[in-house]
Formats: C-alpha cells, structure tokens, sequence
C-alpha cells in the first residue's frame, strides 16, 4: 500500500520548499470530511495527488481536532509518518516518532466553571472528557455517546470521575439542542472563559481560550520553516474557519458545514469525491 509521508526534500533545492517555482509550498489538511473519504480510508487518486505535491517539494501536514491517541489508529492505517497538528492545535505530534513536541491543557477549575455556566443556559449536558499525553484516555460521562470513528476506545465513566486527571479538552451534548445551537448556548455562557468550537456531528468542543487549529498550525509551520502565505489548507467545519484565517488560501469540501463555506477562498468535491485530489492535481501536476 503507498503510504503519505513528508516530502524528503531540503529547503532551497530545486522544486523544494524555498524554491520559487511550487504553488503553495505547505498543503494543510483537515482528516474527517476532508481528507479521509466517509469510510475513513485515503482513497488512491488522493494518494497519488498528496505523492505528485510531495514529489514537487511541498509538506503535507494533517491538521485535526482528533487527539494525537486518536489520530494515530488513522495514520498508521494510511501510513502517514509526518508532523501532526491534534486536538483541535493542542498538540504538535511526530507521527513517525509517536512523540509530542507540543502539548497544551484545558484548566480543570476553568472547564467545571464552565460546564456549570453552559447549563445553567441550557439544562443538563452530556460530557465527555480528552485526557491529555500520548496514553490519556477518553472518558465519557452518562449519556455521552461518540458520533465519530465508531472504533474508538472510549472508557465509560460517571460524571465525577471526568475530571480526575490533566485534561486536553471536553466534549459536550445535548439531548435537545443542535450542535450549533449547543455550540452558540456554550459561547453566551462560558466563551469568556474556555474555546468552543462545532467540530463534527455530534463534537461540540472546549478548549483552552485562545487555542485554535490555526494556532497549532503557526506553531507546526515555523518547524517546518513555511509560513501562512506558503500555506493552502483544505477543511469541512466549522473548526477550520481560523486555520482557514490564517493560510494564504482555504479550500473547503462541496460538504462543508456553511459557516466554512462562508468564508472559504474556493469549493471543490466532496471527500467521498477526492476533493482534495480535484485541487491537488491542478497545482502540482503528474511529471
């Protein structure tokens, strides 16, 4: 199976990052919704697309809000060894080392005080907690049921055992409320205090204020000697509107949630139909 991987290539060569002649010298992407197809696989076309900009010169960095313990089953799976931004920007992974080079943490006095906040608006929540570090498990509370990657180790909990240990972010539920609506009740009561962001179907997320896939992508790309005018990111929710703020250029799927479309530089297919391969292609053609 090929595997997607960083580029080899040294900063200043020919074709390289440096180099005067590549559209976009860092191609960030979001992993559900936009890379991964709706079976969570890469399809081939999107593989060789991802291989022809690598084989240019460009980095390719996954950008995600799963959590590194979550994104890693899906890297090995389609053989990504590169640097990772997780957790919403909280984590910059080395996915080929499986090693943290950054790590940031939700306060846990901050996210109580907020959780009491948010229902105080909105009634009784269902929460579910990302422990942080490569071995922090995820915890969920009565009620909570995962939306996402059905496959994923979730260890059941009662509530007051949510918030036992450093933690990286909560995800929040409500039996009645949309995600949107949930995600704009969380803001009203507690954004002075903790992020929100509407991440997925079912993912309405806290996180430390401030903290954003843009911030972690910053982070990432000064490693990887690029900046944001090197930088074309392609994304689906709402999650990616600052990493989409802070790129040169921000490509959203034919799926995207409409607050990403509203802001996106350009649309292209949907991730069942190799959206990101469709752009991909065009800029760094087969040689």
């Amino acid at each position: 199976m090929s595997t997607i991987s960083p580029s080899p290539a040294s900063p200043g060569a020919p074709g390289a990052p440096g180099g005067g002649d590549l559209p976009y010298r860092l191609v960030a992407t979001d992993l559900d919704g936009t890379l991964l197809t709706s079976e969570e696989t890469v399809s081939e076309r999107t593989r060789a697309a991802l291989a022809s900009a690598t084989g240019a010169g460009a980095l390719h960095i996954i950008v995600t809000g799963r959590s590194a313990v979550w994104a890693r089953p899906v890297f090995d799976e389609i053989g990504y060894t590169g640097i990772a931004v997780c957790g919403q920007g909280a984590q910059v992974y080395d996915a080929g080392a499986h090693k943290l080079l950054t790590s940031l943490t939700l306060d846990r006095r901050l996210a109580a005080l907020a959780i009491e906040k948010i229902e105080a608006e909105t009634g009784p929540l269902a929460i579910a907690a990302n422990q942080d570090g490569l071995d922090g498990q995820v915890l969920a509370g009565p009620g909570y049921e995962l939306q996402i990657g059905s496959e994923l180790p979730v260890v059941r909990v009662e509530r007051d055992g949510l918030l036992t240990a450093p933690l990286g972010k909560l995800y929040i539920q409500h039996h009645a409320l949309t995600d949107d609506a949930l995600a704009e009740a969380a803001r009203r009561a507690a954004g002075d205090l903790v992020g929100v962001v509407m991440a997925g179907a079912g993912v309405v997320e806290l996180l430390p204020l401030g903290l954003s896939k843009a911030t972690g992508l910053a982070v990432a790309a000064r490693r990887l000697g690029v900046r944001a005018a090197d930088t074309i990111a392609f994304g689906d929710m709402p999650n990616d509107v600052p990493m989409f703020g802070w790129a040169a250029h921000g490509v959203a799927m034919a799926n995207a949630h409409e607050e990403l479309l509203a802001v996106a530089d350009a649309v292209t297919a949907g991730n069942d139909e190799d959206g990101v391969a469709e752009v991909l292609e065009r800029l760094y053609p087969q040689r």
